[in-house]
Protein backbone atom coordinates (compact mmCIF):
# COMPACT_ATOMS: atom_id res chain seq x y z
CA UNK A 1 0.00 0.00 0.00
CA UNK A 2 1.38 3.39 -0.86
CA UNK A 3 1.44 6.40 1.45
CA UNK A 4 -1.48 8.12 -0.32
CA UNK A 5 -3.81 5.19 0.38
CA UNK A 6 -2.82 5.09 4.04
CA UNK A 7 -3.37 8.85 4.36
CA UNK A 8 -6.77 8.48 2.69
CA UNK A 9 -7.72 5.90 5.33
CA UNK A 10 -6.67 8.36 8.06
CA UNK A 11 -8.78 11.07 6.40
CA UNK A 12 -11.78 8.72 6.29
CA UNK A 13 -11.42 8.15 10.03
CA UNK A 14 -11.95 11.88 10.64
CA UNK A 15 -15.64 11.48 9.92
CA UNK A 16 -16.18 9.43 13.08
CA UNK A 17 -14.33 11.81 15.43
CA UNK A 18 -16.26 12.89 18.51
CA UNK A 19 -14.98 16.39 19.27
CA UNK A 20 -17.75 18.52 20.82
CA UNK A 21 -15.30 20.57 22.89
CA UNK A 22 -12.29 21.34 20.72
CA UNK A 23 -13.87 20.68 17.31
CA UNK A 24 -10.37 19.49 16.31
CA UNK A 25 -10.77 16.21 14.44
CA UNK A 26 -7.83 13.80 14.15
CA UNK A 27 -7.68 10.57 12.19
CA UNK A 28 -5.02 7.88 12.14
CA UNK A 29 -4.38 4.81 10.02
CA UNK A 30 -1.96 2.21 11.40
CA UNK A 31 -0.49 -0.43 9.11
CA UNK A 32 0.51 -3.76 10.61
CA UNK A 33 3.52 -5.74 9.47
CA UNK A 34 1.20 -7.98 7.41
CA UNK A 35 -0.42 -4.99 5.65
CA UNK A 36 -3.68 -4.85 7.61
CA UNK A 37 -4.83 -1.30 8.34
CA UNK A 38 -6.59 -0.18 11.51
CA UNK A 39 -8.02 3.31 11.81
CA UNK A 40 -8.85 5.49 14.76
CA UNK A 41 -10.27 8.90 15.52
CA UNK A 42 -10.13 11.12 18.56
CA UNK A 43 -12.91 10.76 21.13
CA UNK A 44 -13.19 13.67 23.54
CA UNK A 45 -14.57 13.62 27.06
CA UNK A 46 -15.80 16.56 29.11
CA UNK A 47 -12.95 16.15 31.61
CA UNK A 48 -10.36 16.03 28.77
CA UNK A 49 -8.02 13.62 30.59
CA UNK A 50 -10.27 10.71 29.61
CA UNK A 51 -10.16 11.68 25.94
CA UNK A 52 -8.80 9.12 23.49
CA UNK A 53 -6.35 10.04 20.76
CA UNK A 54 -6.74 8.71 17.22
CA UNK A 55 -3.36 6.95 17.25
CA UNK A 56 -4.14 5.14 20.51
CA UNK A 57 -7.60 4.12 19.25
CA UNK A 58 -6.06 2.61 16.09
CA UNK A 59 -3.33 0.85 18.07
CA UNK A 60 -5.83 -0.51 20.60
CA UNK A 61 -8.00 -1.94 17.82
CA UNK A 62 -4.97 -3.62 16.22
CA UNK A 63 -3.64 -5.05 19.47
CA UNK A 64 -7.16 -6.25 20.33
CA UNK A 65 -7.07 -8.28 17.12
CA UNK A 66 -3.74 -9.86 18.06
CA UNK A 67 -1.32 -7.67 16.11
CA UNK A 68 2.00 -6.77 17.71
CA UNK A 69 4.16 -5.67 14.76
CA UNK A 70 3.60 -2.44 12.82
CA UNK A 71 5.23 -0.74 9.86
CA UNK A 72 3.87 2.82 9.82
CA UNK A 73 1.11 5.20 10.84
CA UNK A 74 -0.50 8.10 8.99
CA UNK A 75 -1.98 10.98 10.97
CA UNK A 76 -4.09 13.87 9.75
CA UNK A 77 -6.43 16.48 11.14
CA UNK A 78 -9.43 18.29 9.77
CA UNK A 79 -7.20 21.37 9.65
CA UNK A 80 -4.48 19.63 7.58
CA UNK A 81 -1.92 21.36 9.80
CA UNK A 82 0.74 18.66 9.99
CA UNK A 83 -0.43 17.32 13.34
CA UNK A 84 2.05 14.96 15.01
CA UNK A 85 1.31 12.25 17.57
CA UNK A 86 1.56 13.69 21.08
CA UNK A 87 4.19 12.50 23.54
CA UNK A 88 1.85 9.99 25.15
CA UNK A 89 0.96 8.46 21.77
CA UNK A 90 4.64 8.36 20.79
CA UNK A 91 5.46 6.42 23.94
CA UNK A 92 2.49 4.10 23.39
CA UNK A 93 3.67 3.40 19.83
CA UNK A 94 7.20 2.79 21.14
CA UNK A 95 5.87 -0.13 23.18
CA UNK A 96 5.36 -2.00 19.90
CA UNK A 97 7.46 -0.13 17.31
CA UNK A 98 11.16 0.45 16.91
CA UNK A 99 13.03 3.65 16.24
CA UNK A 100 12.67 3.22 12.45
CA UNK A 101 8.87 3.06 12.58
CA UNK A 102 7.52 5.51 9.99
CA UNK A 103 5.17 8.35 11.03
CA UNK A 104 3.46 10.19 8.15
CA UNK A 105 1.89 13.55 8.96
CA UNK A 106 -0.35 15.34 6.50
CA UNK A 107 -0.21 19.09 6.06
CA UNK A 108 -1.93 21.11 3.35
CA UNK A 109 -3.85 19.10 0.79
CA UNK A 110 -1.78 18.61 -2.33
CA UNK A 111 1.54 18.70 -0.47
CA UNK A 112 3.59 15.63 0.26
CA UNK A 113 3.22 14.38 3.83
CA UNK A 114 6.11 14.92 6.20
CA UNK A 115 7.73 11.66 7.21
CA UNK A 116 9.41 11.11 10.54
CA UNK A 117 10.93 8.11 12.29
CA UNK A 118 9.63 7.34 15.75
CA UNK A 119 13.19 7.46 17.12
CA UNK A 120 13.60 11.08 16.07
CA UNK A 121 10.22 12.04 17.55
CA UNK A 122 10.88 10.18 20.80
CA UNK A 123 14.58 9.67 21.47
CA UNK A 124 15.41 7.48 24.45
CA UNK A 125 11.91 6.06 24.81
CA UNK A 126 11.05 4.12 27.94
CA UNK A 127 11.23 0.44 27.05
CA UNK A 128 11.43 -3.00 28.58
CA UNK A 129 15.20 -2.67 28.33
CA UNK A 130 15.34 0.65 30.19
CA UNK A 131 13.18 -0.87 32.92
CA UNK A 132 15.56 -3.79 33.21
CA UNK A 133 13.09 -6.39 31.90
Amino acid sequence: MDDAVLLAAARDALDAAYVPYSEYRVGAALETADGTVFTGCNVENANYSNSLHAEAVALGAAVGQGHRAFSRIAVTSGERDGVLPCGTCRQTLAEFCGEEFRVLCEADEGREPTEYRLGELLPNAISQETLGN
